[in-house]
């Protein structure tokens, strides 16, 4: 199971690229983005999840391998991605799938961080991390998250097939420089992004007069 969370807000073309190179290296038929409700590790934009969903939707539409698991826009207080990876796992167990793997897609700004996760070492009981890592970016752990690392990192993508949980493996490819943040800040000064988000997302932010300055 190929699973990518975040906030998406908005959802981007770099957001895209990961997804596709991951379905493209892993061979999966379907990749699940799961945005948060409530990010717990960075500050929320105001926009609504309503938004946020409607933008990821549209965003997707036209890939059928892409699909959304919405269980925490459902969710009330932090989106803390144990309790959505525990979920899943039940899940897995009760349709008698107890043996597939967890790929959780990441990008490397995200793992570099990943000690300061809520109960970072009992995610990774449950899934294994897939890190994006484009060509400029550099792998920065914590002493904690390298000792982690040193035990748990593996080079074969096939390995994660192996067991259930707990290896570490960095998917090297191409991005384009966009963030979200970029993004709301070129909204914010009233520019076109086009370049950056998919036409009709850009659309439903023109249309909806999100993002913009007040």
């Amino acid at each position: 199971m190929l699973l990518f969370g975040g906030t998406f807000d908005p959802v981007h073309f770099a957001h895209l690229n990961m997804a596709e190179q991951c379905l493209e290296h892993f061979g999966g038929k379907t990749l699940f983005f799961m945005p948060n409700r409530v990010p717990a590790h960075k500050q929320a934009s105001g926009i609504d999840n309503a938004d946020k969903l409607a933008m990821l939707k549209l965003a997707i539409a036209a890939e059928p391998r892409f699909a959304i698991d919405e269980r925490e826009l459902h969710r009330s207080g932090p989106s803390y991605s144990l309790l959505s990876l525990q979920e899943l796992r039940s899940e897995l167990n009760a349709s008698g799938q107890a043996q597939e793997p967890i790929l959780f897609l990441l990008g490397m700004d995200s793992f570099n961080s990943f000690d300061s996760w809520y109960q970072w070492r009992d995610i990774l009981e449950l899934c294994h991390l897939v890190v994006y890592q484009r060509p400029d970016e550099h792998l920065s752990p914590s002493p904690q998250l390298q000792a982690y690392l040193n035990q748990h990192q593996c080079n074969q993508g096939s390995a994660l097939e192996s067991k259930q949980a707990g290896l570490v493996y960095f998917l090297a490819g191409p991005q384009r420089a966009v963030s979200s943040t970029l993004v709301r800040e070129r909204l914010q000064r009233g520019e076109l992004c086009e370049d950056l988000i998919p036409a009709a997302v850009s659309q439903y932010i023109r249309d909806k007069r999100l993002y913009m300055a007040s």
